[in-house]
């Protein structure tokens, strides 16, 4: 999903992303914080950052997080959905860690077992709230989740959380 032009242009000049080699720390930050994070060590994922409002997860589905009925469960989407669209959008909130506010989500598809993409895009916001959307995409290319978010600067300085350090990268791996 390429971002399109909503008539927001992204705010530049706060934290690490001033210039393009700035945002190039960013990204690869924010890919080091997602590694790190604890619950994202339950799942077999993957994010990657491709430029600015833009996030890509990958995501392997297997039969531990089914329910009775032989699928994910809901809250896979959700956690597929929010974290995608929540980086997408903390690309462009370069001095704060974000905090999702709100997320509505639509199911399309059952999720069965293999790979999920998440694509995540930021649509609006640069100051203090943040809206950004996602979509799952499955193994055969069918579109089986789509979701909005809305997100807020924390108080939280990304500076301050240790997966989003550069020296952090080795403890990520």
């Amino acid at each position: 999903m390429p971002p399109e032009d909503t008539g927001n242009e992204p705010a530049h000049g706060q934290g690490a992303a001033a210039s393009s080699g700035g945002a190039e720390l960013h990204h690869r930050a924010l890919e080091r914080l997602y590694a790190s994070a604890p619950i994202n060590g339950k799942f077999a994922s993957k994010l990657e950052i491709p430029g600015e409002g833009l996030s890509r997860l990958t995501f392997t589905i297997d039969e531990d997080v089914f329910h009775a009925a032989g699928a994910a469960h809901g809250t896979i989407y959700f956690k597929m959905l929010d974290d995608a669209a929540f980086y997408a959008a903390n690309t462009l909130a370069t001095d704060r860690f974000l905090l999702t506010t709100s997320f509505n989500l639509h199911f399309t598809k059952p999720v069965r077992a293999g790979e999920v993409i998440a694509e995540g895009r930021w649509v609006s916001g640069k100051r203090r709230v943040f809206v950004a959307e996602s979509r799952l995409v499955d193994a055969e290319g069918d579109e089986i989740g789509r979701g909005t978010g809305t997100f807020m600067r924390s108080r939280m300085a990304l500076s301050s959380l240790a997966g989003y350090a550069p020296d952090s990268a080795k403890e990520a791996d």
